[in-house]
This record gives C-alpha cells, structure tokens and sequence, in this order.
C-alpha cells in the first residue's frame, strides 16, 4: 500500500474521526488556546467527513460533548488551582485584555456566565478558566458544564454532519475527492498557525525564543553562538526555524514525488475536484492570474517598487529583493529540468515546459512573503500576523487557479510553496545579518497603483509566458 493510501485509510476511519471530533472540542473548549485554534471550522469540516461516511450521529455527537466538558474541566482546575500565576503565563501575559473581558462577563452574568458563555466565541474559553479563578464551586460548575456541553454538541456537529451526509447527493460531487479536500485544508489551517500562534512563540517575547535563550546562557557551547546571532538585537529565531522546517518538508515532499510514477492520489483526487468545480467564469479568472503570476506579470509588479528604491538609494533591500526573485526562478528551472514531471495538460504556451514545482505559485510566495516581512516590521507586534494571513489569502487562489486551469498537479502547489516559504527565509536569514537602516515613508498608495497599471497592461496587451 502507497503512503497515500495509507494515509487516506487512516484519515476515513472512523475511530480516528471519533479521537478527532473529541480532540478538536476538547482544545476549542480548553482556556486561551481556544482563541488561537479554529474550532468551529475544524469540528465543522470533521463531522462533514463523518456523515459523509455515515457514522452514527450519536457516537459523533457523543464525542463532542466528552471533549467539550473535559477541555472545560481542565480550564476550570487550571484557574482554580493556579490563580496567583496564571495571568503571568503566556498568552495572558500579552493579553490581559482577554481575562478582563471574561472577568465582566462572568461578573455580570454569576454563575449563568459558563452555560451562557459555552455559546458565545470571544469569551468562551476565558469563562471556565474565570470561573475556577473566582472560585466557582466544583458541583454548580460542573452541572452548567454538563447542561451546556449537551447544547453546544449537537448544535456545532449537526451542520457539519448534514453536510456530509448529504454532499454526495445533492452536490454531484465526485466521489473519493475527501483526501484532496483535507489537505487544501490542512494546509491552509498549518500555515496559518505557523504565521500567528507559532511565529509570536518564536519571537523575542515568545516561549520558545525564552526557553532557547535560557539555554544558551546555561550550556557554553551555545552560549557564542547565541551571542553572535544576538548583536544586531533580537535572534532571528522565525527566519531559522521557517527555513529549517521549509527546507525539511520540502525534500521529503520532493522524494514523495520522485518515488511516485505519475500523479500521487490526492492530485488524481484534486483533478476531480476541479473538473467539477471549472465553470466558465472561473477559468476566465485563472487565466488572468496565469498571466499576472508569469515572468512578465512578477516584472510589472516589481518595477515601480525596484525604482522607488533606486530613486532613495536603499541598494541592499533592491538588492535582497532580486535575489529573492533571482533565486527562485534558478530554483524553478533546475526542478522542472531534473524532476521532468508531465503536466495533467499542456496548453500551446507551455510546450516543453514540466510541471514540478509550479513555479507561478513558488514565485507568488516569494513576492508575498517579501511584502508581509516588510509590512509587518512597520506594524506592531500583535497586528502582524494579520499581515501573513492576509498574504496566505492572496497566495492561495494564485496556486489553486492551477489547478482549475488543470496545468499542474496538487502536489505540485505543495512543492512550490515550500521551495518559495525556503527562499523567503534564506533572504530574511541573510538581511537580518547586521543592522539595517529604517526605511523613509513609503508612498503605499503610488506604487500600488503603479503595479496595478503596469499589470493591467500586461494582462491586456501581451499574451501569458
């Protein structure tokens, strides 16, 4: 059996949806993590695969309700175990806005706040763990955990369900595509949270940037290195890890696909998927990205922002910004070369060219990447995960109009945003060497709207390369 099939059995089965269902209410439930995981979205799409494949409702629902009423108990014991020293941890320690705001929702409320609150997103993990804090007792606590989780249960997994139960039928679609859907998906939610939870852990006030420092101060072999890496100020521990989990996932990935004759099963699965979903208008759109996401599209973008830099003399962030494209484009030629991989179809413009890694969605993580590294170092520190979600945003219908164009494979996407998420961070490894001038004021408004025209005269006048 292929890795694939493998992982494709071990996805559907259903006691693993049944672990998964009760794991993903248990973490939504569970105190201030819950505000960094996206329940509601998880538990939705794990009860759809669910009734899709016709488990009893009652063991799905039965599920939720046991981790929603353990992930409350715990934040409950945590706040009332742990009072004096819970607000000194992390994230509260950034966010005492967080406990403020459960503290007047339980305040005005009593003790309604934690079967009321069970239902309400911005508050619902901080209750329990307020509760425990404010001294709650254990017997009136756990019946409005219990009353409440027996609610919130069927509530969140009844939709999800119906969908699944009925997507086949109503929906037409084709049938074994759930393998292709759940990675979309996972890869969406993993970035994600590698952008937001991860990188805030990795940074200088994070948990991971603390306890690696702490460890170098105590082991001597670390201790010079650390020094070193730390005399421009902070270490650029985000950069390194990226590069180091990048660089990892895409050699395994790269190896996955040279082991493989032909397409994997996810990308027969994705082709399916979006010959079911091509209309029209949708391929009128990927066409236009193909064109704005090609060599001659990534130039127009470029320009206005590489002569503005000319024009205050900021030759090193020019200079970093032409490697970044440099690079990736020497990255996408030598793998289309060596790998040789056939593409699903292959218009006229792209004779003789292969299929892996696709360069259009490599190339438009670089350009996003540099832009969200460069926005996001104007911003304040909790605003800037804002900025990569933002770019992820942009970057995912660049990749996916690929395939609705049927010119690449999923697999493909996959290699390519990671090949461009490594050179992303050897540019970022390499500007934060040595300590580097502000930037002046950027005329934001001006060089958007330079881009954008030159781009629209590339869509309009000059067919795609």
């Amino acid at each position: 059996m292929s890795i694939n099939d493998t992982l494709l059995s071990l996805s559907l089965s259903p006691a693993l949806l049944l672990l998964l269902v009760l794991g993903i209410a248990l973490v939504e439930s569970l105190a201030l993590v819950g505000l960094l995981v996206p329940g509601v979205v998880l538990i939705t799409a794990a009860a759809s695969i669910a009734g899709h494949q016709a488990i009893a409702l009652p063991w799905i629902i039965s599920a939720a309700f046991i981790g929603a009423v353990l992930g409350d108990s715990a934040s409950y014991l945590l706040g009332y175990r742990h009072s004096d020293t819970v607000t000194t941890r992390w994230p509260l320690s950034l966010h005492p806005e967080w406990l403020g705001r459960g503290a007047r929702f339980f305040e005005r409320y009593g003790i309604y706040s934690v079967f009321i609150g069970r239902f309400i997103g911005p508050v619902r993990p901080i209750i329990p763990l307020v509760a425990g804090m404010m001294r709650m007792p254990g017997r009136t606590f756990a019946w409005a955990n219990i009353i409440s989780a027996a609610l919130w249960a069927p509530a969140y997994v009844l939709p999800g369900y119906l969908l699944g139960h009925t997507w086949q039928q109503r929906l037409n679609l084709p049938a074994n595509v759930e393998m292709a859907i759940i990675m979309l998906a996972a890869s969406v939610i993993i970035l994600a949270v590698m952008f937001s939870w991860g990188r805030a852990q990795v940074g200088r006030h994070g948990r991971i940037y603390f306890a690696i420092a702490h460890l170098a101060r105590r082991v001597p072999a670390m201790r010079r290195p650390w020094l070193a890496m730390s005399r421009n100020g902070e270490v650029p521990l985000a950069s390194l890890f990226l590069c180091l989990i990048a660089l990892t996932a895409a050699s395994a990935w790269t190896l996955l696909i040279m082991q493989h004759d032909g397409p994997l099963l996810i990308d027969l699965q994705a082709k399916q998927l979006f010959a079911w979903l091509r209309s029209p208008w949708l391929v009128d759109a990927s066409l236009l990205l193909a064109k704005v996401g090609d060599k001659a599209g990534i130039i127009m973008l470029a320009a206005p922002w590489a002569l503005w830099l000319l024009l205050v003399k900021r030759f090193d962030l020019l200079t970093h910004g032409a490697l970044a494209l440099g690079g990736i484009g020497v990255l996408n030629t030598l793998g289309k070369a060596v790998f040789g991989r056939a593409r699903p179809d292959t218009p006229d413009y792209l004779v003789g060219s292969f299929s892996y890694p696709s360069a259009h969605t490599s190339t438009w993580v670089v350009v996003t990447g540099v832009m969200a590294v460069l926005i996001a170092s104007r911003q304040p520190r909790q605003r800037r995960m804002w900025v990569y979600w933002l770019a992820i945003g942009i970057t995912l219908p660049m990749a996916l109009s690929r395939l609705v164009l049927d010119v690449h494979w999923l697999s493909d996407l996959v290699g390519g945003a990671l090949l461009g998420l490594v050179v992303c961070a050897l540019i970022q490894l390499n500007w934060q060497r040595r300590y580097r001038r502000p930037l002046p004021s950027i005329p934001w408004a001006r060089l958007l709207l330079g881009s954008l025209l030159l781009v629209g005269v590339r869509v309009a006048f000059f067919p795609p390369v």
